[in-house]
């Protein structure tokens, strides 16, 4: 009202300066009439001080004092609001927002870390989760799983060279694992839902397009673990095996029932199951591997006390309607090592490899000419007893691997990359392409995130920075399976791919790269510091050369070792550290074998002597 008047007094000709006075004063009374209303309501206006909102940090004494110096009374703080209130308010902020607020100050570092805020954040992200999961922090862990949650795709040709977001199914908690196949992508969430990702034809502005992983439905519940060919061409992928849980009737007629494990078959193309087997119920798997031809299908199966089974199917008479009993067999990994206790396992078409939980690597070959590329040689294949392991010498304890066709990588505990096998394209990294016979250390590449090998290129997913990711790849990057280097690269070289900030996992097939975005706050760096006699003493010129010559680094290490086995209380236990000590030297894989055998059969004897028999053969 004031500033339309000026205009009309002075025609529309006032000075600038008088129209900004009207502008302010119209902003006072305004501001006065709102602080009038709120001390009106608030029954403030009695009290001898007036109050107003503190600025300064509510956990610490000092205050800015401003207020005070203009004779407005003291400032109120916000810890005199009840916590149901400010973790109210506080939830209703975006999760991006609420961790830069409680970056602050300690106060609202413990506000915005309360699981009551977590709880309101969750099930405002996902309001048909019905169990937050376990954990120290349940809530914080579920809210963080579904807000970073993501499936992100590049495809390798067409004008687009950009990452794009698949669709994010409302009912999953988390993305745990994924699988690309022929035409659809497959998820599991972190409560053993498998979720089934279409692509499909979509109008957009007037015009029909194809889009990839824009619909998606539940393919079902209780899943474990699933798995599919493991060539790396998903023409091949046409069947999708489901481990899971279901639950079966003891007795047929009653209502009892317990839990057994199962393996279900889907058409990756339509869904539909065409096949189902059942294991008796003292039989617990975590994982399933496939391995060799269509007629010939291998599935290998990881129980939870760390042995492999194994089941071969014929896939070409898996649609056709009937019903046979297969047996399970115990894998010669297990059968001849029965010591060991699998840790994980990988696949490709003709050949296996094994982690052990102490660190240890095995692998299957199945044919001469993969073994050939793997080691360089012929000299040791069996071609009569192809599922004989084979150890790989390795001076540290391996955390996880990935398998190619003709090409490994392996990573320790102290974030080295180790590659072995064929090295034409340069899929190896080491800056030549020389075959590699034996585990080759990548020396400028520490501590990945994640490490894939394809069929003659690598990735890596490495932290640049606190607050980025980059993708580094090497090998043939024909049909542009290595974006910003068509010609491909001996060394791993960084891509033209901009990483989520959560990404974790990827995956790469003939026309897309996939990039799984997934955060979970109980999985901590897995990496160590290496000892100073490894970094004081010669670089290890190899896996296969002699022991470093260093032996004042090597006696520091041994006296280390023996400290900690001093500082045993007892007996097992210190068979136990020497187990573990054993697992860090240097030795070769037949070395480290004799070493835990003997230790085992001294457990063993002294478990007999306090009338506790050895443990009883494998069946």
């Amino acid at each position: 009202i004031v500033w339309e008047s000026q205009q009309e007094r002075g025609g529309g000709q006032g000075p600038r300066r008088q129209e900004g006075r009207s502008r302010e004063g119209a902003i006072r009374m305004v501001r006065g009439s709102q602080r009038r209303k709120l001390q009106k309501f608030t029954r403030l206006c009695g009290r001898e001080e007036g109050l107003r909102v503190k600025r300064s940090c509510p956990s610490c004494g000092s205050e800015l004092g401003v207020e005070e110096k203009r004779g407005k009374g003291n400032p109120i703080s916000i810890q005199l609001f009840p916590p149901e209130l400010v973790e109210h308010i506080i939830s209703f902020l975006p999760v991006r927002d609420l961790v830069a607020l409680g970056q602050t100050c300690r106060y609202f570092h413990e506000v915005c870390d309360g699981e009551g805020v977590w709880r309101r954040i969750c099930r405002r992200l996902s309001p048909r989760l019905q169990d937050q999961g376990s954990g120290v922090r349940p809530w914080k862990r579920a809210a963080i799983l579904n807000y970073t949650k993501c499936l992100y795709f590049q495809a390798f040709g067409g004008r687009r060279r950009c990452l794009s977001k698949s669709v994010a199914p409302l009912l999953a908690h988390g993305y745990r694992r994924f699988l690309p196949t022929k035409d659809h992508v497959f998820i599991l969430d972190y409560v053993g839902t498998l979720f089934f990702l279409k692509n499909a034809l979509v109008s957009t502005l007037g015009q029909m397009q194809w889009k990839r992983a824009c619909r998606y439905v539940v393919l079902c519940r209780g899943a474990k673990d699933f798995a599919s060919d493991p060539r790396c061409d998903t023409v091949y992928r046409k069947y999708l095996y489901v481990l899971a849980t279901r639950e079966q009737q003891e007795v047929v007629g009653t209502t009892s029932s317990r839990a057994c494990d199962c393996v279900e078959v889907y058409l990756q193309s339509s869904g539909q199951r065409v096949f189902k087997m059942t294991f008796h119920h003292s039989m617990t798997f975590k994982q399933i591997v496939l391995v060799g031809q269509e007629t010939q299908r291998a599935l290998l199966l990881l129980t939870e006390e760390g042995k492999i089974y194994s089941l071969v199917v014929n896939e070409t008479q898996l649609d056709q309607p009937r019903s046979y009993t297969v047996q399970l067999a115990l894998r010669k990994v297990s059968h001849y090592l029965p010591h060991l206790r699998v840790a994980c396992m990988t696949s490709n078409q003709s050949s296996t490899l094994y982690v052990t939980d102490q660190g240890g690597v095995y692998f299957e070959v199945h044919t001469p000419g993969v073994y050939r590329d793997l080691f360089g040689t012929l000299q040791a294949f069996d071609p009569l007893d192809q599922q004989m392991p084979l150890a790989l010498s390795l001076p540290a304890k391996i955390l996880f691997c990935a398998l190619g066709y003709n090409h490994l990588g392996l990573v320790d505990e102290f974030g080295r990359i180790f590659m072995q096998g064929n090295n034409r394209y340069g899929q190896l990294g080491t800056g030549d392409k020389m075959d590699r016979g034996e585990p080759t250390q990548v020396r400028y590449l520490q501590r990945p995130i994640t490490l894939w090998c394809g069929l003659n290129h690598s990735l890596v997913l490495s932290q640049s920075s606190e607050f980025s990711k980059e993708l580094l790849g090497c090998g043939c990057g024909a049909g542009g399976r290595l974006p910003g280097w068509p010609k491909g690269s001996a060394s791993f070289v960084k891509l033209q791919v901009k990483v989520p900030l959560c990404a974790c996992a990827l995956c790469a097939t003939r026309e897309c790269l996939y990039i799984l975005s997934s955060h979970d706050i109980e999985q901590h760096a897995p990496y160590r510091d290496l000892p100073a006699s490894r970094v004081v003493g010669t670089p290890e010129p190899s896996l296969g050369a002699r022991a470093p010559q260093d032996p004042g680094g090597m006696a520091q290490a041994c006296e280390e070792y023996l400290s900690q086995i001093h500082s045993c209380q007892t007996l097992q236990d210190r068979m136990e550290k020497m187990k573990e000590i054993v697992g860090w030297m240097p030795l070769m894989a037949a070395q480290k074998d004799f070493f835990w055998e003997a230790l085992d059969m001294l457990q063993r004897a002294e478990g007999g002597g306090g009338g506790v028999g050895p443990p009883a053969p494998e069946t």
